[in-house]
Parts: C-alpha cells; sequence; structure tokens
C-alpha cells in the first residue's frame, strides 16, 4: 500500500469516526479491533492494514470499504 493511499484511509477512518462521535476507543470496540491499532492506522504507523481490518472498521462506521479509500 502506498504512503498516498495509506494517509487517505488514516483521513477518512478519522473523517467518519468523528462524524459519528466516535472516539477511537469506541471505535475499537465496534469494529472488535485493537485499540492500538486504530491509533496506528490513524496516525500512519501501521502501513500494512489487513483488509479484514478495514472491513470491520468500515462497518463499524457504517459505510463501504470503497469510501477508505476514496479522496
Amino acid at each position: 500500500m502506498s504512503n498516498k493511499q495509506l494517509s487517505t484511509i488514516a483521513k477518512n477512518i478519522r473523517k467518519y469516526r468523528k462524524g459519528k462521535n466516535f472516539s477511537q476507543d469506541r471505535l475499537s470496540k465496534e469494529a472488535e479491533v485493537a485499540y492500538n491499532t486504530i491509533v496506528k492506522i490513524e496516525s500512519g504507523e501501521n502501513p500494512n492494514p489487513t483488509v479484514n481490518t478495514l472491513g470491520r472498521i468500515a462497518k463499524a462506521l457504517g459505510i463501504s470499504i470503497e469510501k477508505l479509500f476514496k479522496e
């Protein structure tokens, strides 16, 4: 995954999360993903989130996984 894609994914997760008024902790619980994973993805520290992880996050946010990749 390129840095541009990653920054888009991180930015979109943060945008949709804040749009739902979810904290990173709440998103981690809703998505059943470790809190540290959410933090690392949003900060760009996790360069390789799995499709499964992104799918869980998208589902918890009520969006399609494709929306995470769109600028």
